[in-house]
């Protein structure tokens, strides 16, 4: 029986000999990590065994490096992977803290508490629940909220989702809206954000979920991210680098003149609406340089008062979305099927054609929406 895959997705892995860092498609097994050359590939470049290996988060072995995790083997071999962002490394961090943790006590890998554990209700369907919660009428409102000199955007407080059921009527009391708040969390339809939800998340607090005020959450394609309060010094950035990201991670993009597939880092801004790609190997574009304290506070700082933090690796390209028109795709810019799949198309107000291949089809699908509302609402 071949082990259970826990998480896969694209990942920037350090060559153990020539240094060199280049994206691969890396599978968390119950035992174990593969990566491979392409997600295509049927054989793994190679396979980093979890028994005994230690994990450090974040890796502070590469100053102009974010969101780094390394994975120490039994025979002392480093590996290391680079996300795309905060919440990409993270959710990669607690699936291989818990598979590592699983093998020394003998356990299966299993997703935290659902019914069984805490005993939910027949008649709670947690996927239905998080759509309805998602819905841009009637659902939660996603706030950009303050708290230490941190901008949380898109996101909204445990107070606040508690208060969402009980308003809907969808449980009988603040403690049963507080049993599904923890289920949700724990089946991945939530994500903590601050150090306050991280930290009950964890199991320092008592409850993984907390009805707090204080306490920040986001749904986990909702483009959520955090930023410090800028300065009246803030230098002016760049007019289309100026709007707020939305999404980021990594696609497949086919270039317009060899015609050939790479992985490219993606980061959309809406407001004024540009998607923007990067060599997902080279240092973080939003961020700069080495003087910013990777240990402290663990945000995406996009706007300081000091310029060389603003020399983050400028992007290869850019997409201005205004007016565009972007739609998924069955065949292949040839116009032959293609063997390839989850592909869609972006047709700029220029009517250039650009051809981006997602891992899956729900992510592709976000990142249709994504860009969708971002041309609508974008100058």
């Amino acid at each position: 029986m071949e082990p259970k895959r826990i998480r896969e997705g694209y990942l920037v892995k350090k060559g153990s000999v020539f240094n060199t860092w280049k994206p691969m498609w890396v599978v968390l097994l119950e035992d174990g990590i593969e990566f491979y050359k392409k997600k295509s590939d049927n054989s793994p470049k190679g396979m980093i065994p979890l028994k005994g290996s230690t994990l450090t988060s974040p890796c502070q072995d590469f100053g102009k490096r974010m969101f780094v995790l390394k994975i120490t083997t039994t025979k002392q071999q480093d590996h290391f992977f680079q996300a795309a962002f905060l919440e990409e490394r993270d959710a990669w961090v607690r699936d291989i803290k818990k598979a590592i943790k699983c093998i020394e006590g003998g356990q299966k890998f299993a997703r935290k508490s659902t019914r069984r554990s805490i005993r939910l209700p027949e008649t709670i369907d947690l996927g239905a629940l998080y759509l309805s919660m998602k819905d841009s009428e009637k659902g939660i409102k996603e706030l950009n909220l303050e708290k230490d000199k941190k901008v949380f955007n898109h996101c909204f407080t445990g107070s606040g989702v508690i208060d969402w059921l009980v308003s809907n009527k969808l449980v009988r009391n603040r403690q049963e809206a507080l049993m599904i708040s923890a289920s949700l969390l724990s089946e991945g339809y939530l994500q903590p954000a601050g150090d306050l939800s991280k930290n009950a998340a964890d199991g320092i607090a008592e409850n993984p979920f907390l009805d707090n005020p204080d306490a920040f959450y986001y749904f986990p394609d909702s483009g959520f991210f955090c930023e410090e309060n800028s300065s009246d010094d803030d230098v002016i950035l760049k007019e289309e680098f100026r709007g707020v990201i939305i999404k980021q991670g990594c696609l497949l993009k086919q270039g317009h003149r060899r015609k050939n597939w790479k992985v490219r880092k993606f980061i959309l801004r809406e407001d004024p609406a540009y998607l923007h790609y990067y060599d997902p190997a080279g240092t973080d574009p939003v961020l700069g340089l080495q003087q910013w304290d990777w240990a402290g506070p663990q945000c995406v700082l996009w706007r300081h008062s000091s310029p060389s933090l603003l020399q983050g690796e400028d992007p290869l390209g850019a997409v201005h979305l205004r007016g565009c028109v972007v739609t998924s795709v069955e065949s292949n810019p040839d116009g032959k099927k293609s063997d390839e799949e989850n592909l869609f198309e972006i047709i700029t107000a220029d009517e250039i054609h650009y051809y981006l291949q997602a891992a899956t089809s729900k992510e592709r699908t976000e990142w249709i929406k994504a860009i969708q509302v971002a041309a609508r609402t974008g100058k």
